[in-house]
């Protein structure tokens, strides 16, 4: 197969020295890419901003915001037979941005916040024959957002985490398909599942 993986954050600048982002550490991404060349698959990384390498005989893209990334990765999907989506875009950006740098002024400023360009979703309308494997971090409701999201970006299943998940080397996750329950639970390093969630993948795709 040739899989295409997003990974990491990406930033929304306010000026031309401030930005929007979050802590995501890319390692979850830039394992599922390892696995998977580990495993005879052709992968294409497309990363935001992250001090990891990517992993050797990728083909590889760095993108720094949401548009970016969204352009980036749909040129991708049309050669490719698969997404997994485990990036963590930004949101929102600010209506405009600023530029030079913003001074300060001794009180309080106010930004108007818009939302990004949905990456998920555009890859998910556009899927066709394709399939769509998205990540959903959250903390409360966890299973019905989850599976809100799964539905609301077209995606064959979905892989719910927690916060404790940013920047540490492990995690627990749960894979949902569209009945909303757990078909899979995995735990352990974040390369283990990773190998378990593309082996997975092998057995189950038609």
């Amino acid at each position: 197969m040739r899989i295409l993986i997003t990974a990491g954050p990406t930033r929304e600048y306010i000026d031309d020295v401030r930005y929007l982002s979050n802590a995501s550490s890319g390692r979850m991404g830039y394992a599922l890419a390892q696995a998977a060349l580990d495993q005879g698959h052709e992968v294409v990384l497309v990363s935001g901003p992250v001090d990891l390498m990517p992993p050797k005989g990728c083909e590889f893209h760095a993108v720094e915001t949401t548009e970016e990334m969204k352009t980036a990765s749909v040129a991708a999907f049309d050669r490719c037979d698969g997404v997994i989506a485990a990036a963590a875009v930004c949101d929102y950006k600010p209506r405009e941005r600023i530029e030079g740098k913003l001074a300060k002024t001794g009180g309080p400023i106010s930004i108007d916040m818009i939302e990004t360009d949905d990456v998920l979703a555009h890859l998910g309308a556009a899927k066709g024959r394709r399939w769509v494997v998205g990540f959903a971090l959250e903390s409360q409701n966890a299973r019905e957002n989850a599976l809100q999201k799964l539905r609301a970006k077209n995606c064959n299943w979905i892989v719910l985490n927690n916060p404790t998940a940013i920047g540490s080397l492990n995690n627990e996750v749960e894979l949902i398909d569209e009945s909303g329950q757990p078909i899979m639970r995995w735990a352990g390093s974040k390369q283990e599942i990773s190998t378990q969630l593309i082996t997975w993948l092998e057995t189950n795709l038609p």
